[in-house]
């Protein structure tokens, strides 16, 4: 089972925090948000908590994937997010970067997946914490991570620092 949303970056998204990583709902972010890592979510708190009912075990995970907002007609290399994000992500073996159609844009298959245990109790439906530590609230989503907002690859770190890139954020089932 899997279940998916998108929220956007904001200039004021630094990846820092050591312990947590979040999403929110919010379009604004000021710089004490060092967990935020896209803002703009669009998750929805019921079909959350029937995703989360729905797993056999509490174990999921989730993944982070950047989305080039041109379509695949209009993309080209002299496209500025394409450079940036290309610069970012070359294959070493190949020189290549790696990408992907969905619905017209354009995905890198460079992405980050983050394993943790979903709190069977999450109950907010603006904000979802993600965390390293046991710590619960009805704000966390999950706990016991394996990575939290500065450990994040530098590409997807540095995309997200642009209010117009978008991300696709995936969670799955972990058995």
């Amino acid at each position: 089972m899997k279940y998916s949303f998108s929220c956007y970056g904001h200039e004021n998204i630094t990846s820092k925090h050591k312990t947590t990583l979040e999403f929110t709902k919010d379009s604004k972010l000021g710089l004490e948000g060092d967990c935020i890592i896209g803002v703009k979510a669009d998750f929805s708190l019921p079909q959350l908590k029937k995703f989360i009912k729905s797993l056999n075990n509490n174990k999921v995970t989730i993944i982070i994937k950047p989305i080039i907002k041109n379509t695949i007609n209009n993309f080209n290399n002299e496209n500025n997010n394409y450079k940036k994000i290309r610069n970012n992500n070359l294959n070493k073996d190949n020189n290549n970067l790696k990408i992907n159609n969905y619905n017209g844009n354009l995905i890198l298959e460079n992405h980050e997946k983050i394993n943790a245990e979903v709190n069977p109790k999450f109950n907010s439906d603006k904000e979802m914490v993600i965390r390293k530590t046991d710590f619960v609230s009805e704000r966390t989503f999950a706990i016991r991570a394996n990575k939290a907002a500065f450990e994040l690859n530098n590409s997807i770190a540095s995309f997200l620092k642009e209010k117009k890139n978008k991300i696709g954020v995936i969670v799955e089932s972990r058995e």
